[in-house]
């Protein structure tokens, strides 16, 4: 089984906020006050800045896009994530800006390494955001997104 996953992860009300000029943007609330918004093909040609994909080695986020990030996060700390498996064998990368800078430098994990003693991309910055998991959960579960196998199912 696959799973794959490239979003926006912010406090909902600044997402709902930052994004009100972006037609293409869809926010699912993910819990712990959070939303996350899928970087969707019409997204990602929305915000692209004719320079490309894949800034700071994402495959999804368009470069320039990491600018807009930034400004938004002057509201609060913004993550960009994308986590990609198949059959239990993937990736992840994550980064988290605050007050308009980069505070959790691109992290990432690629396939075979093992997960560092503080987790993995994504629950790092998740955990950034504030999120609190339980005693038998990360970050990742503790916000449910093991809900959805695939970024599209998010706004479906």
């Amino acid at each position: 089984m696959s799973y794959d996953l490239h979003a926006v992860i912010a406090d909902q009300e600044i997402l709902h906020v930052v994004t009100r000029a972006l037609p293409a943007a869809r926010l699912v609330s993910i819990g712990q006050g959070l939303s996350l918004m899928p970087m969707t093909d019409a997204l990602c040609e929305a915000v692209a800045d004719g320079s490309g994909d894949g800034a700071w080695g994402f495959q999804r986020l368009p470069r320039g896009f990491e600018k807009v990030l930034a400004d938004w996060s002057s509201e609060g700390p913004v993550a960009y994530v994308e986590a990609e498996y198949f059959g239990g064998v993937g990736e992840q990368r994550a980064a988290v800006w605050d007050a308009g800078t980069i505070v959790l430098a691109p992290l990432h994990v690629a396939e075979g390494e093992p997960f560092p003693p503080a987790g993995g991309p994504v629950s790092q910055a998740l955990r950034r955001l504030g999120v609190v998991a339980g005693p038998a959960e990360d970050e990742f579960s503790a916000v449910g997104l093991d809900r959805h196998r695939h970024n599209g199912a998010w706004v479906s």
